[in-house]
């Protein structure tokens, strides 16, 4: 399939297919004579798979790094239990998945600290205008 029937099949746009190949996410498709990007059903699969980790708070940097295990994914859309224990290479896969999970983890951690600081500096000011006598002007 060309790219826009691609793109349409996956919930996305001609150009994201352009980036996440760009990125690495996606393998670069196969061509017709007049250099036409030509797309598989699991080409579909696999930007459906990336869509859904970027959507849990992956970065396409995290999945850059996992992208050469997306194959062992079947089907279109992620385990509901996690990374199979019975993949081939599975050492290295575990190895690399505690480290993207540690990583994001740790960036989650931080933004929530500095929006829990956030969050008591904007109650402070708003208990404070809040205990503001009101001025009259008139």
């Amino acid at each position: 399939m060309r790219i826009g029937d691609a793109a349409a099949a996956a919930g996305t746009t001609p150009r994201t297919l352009r980036f996440y190949e760009q990125r690495g996410l996606l393998d670069p498709p196969e061509r017709t004579a007049t250099g036409q990007r030509t797309y598989r059903e699991r080409d579909v699969a696999r930007v459906r798979i990336v869509r859904q980790l970027l959507a849990l708070g992956l970065t396409v940097e995290d999945v850059a790094s996992m992208a050469r295990y997306l194959h062992l994914i079947e089907g279109d859309a992620l385990p509901e239990r996690g990374i199979p224990l019975d993949l081939p290479g599975q050492e290295q896969l575990l190895r690399d998945a505690t480290r993207v999970a540690g990583d994001r983890l740790a960036a989650l951690d931080a933004e929530i600290a500095r929006l829990s600081r956030f969050r008591d500096l904007l109650a402070a000011c708003h208990a404070h205008v809040e205990r503001a006598p009101a001025t009259r002007s008139g």
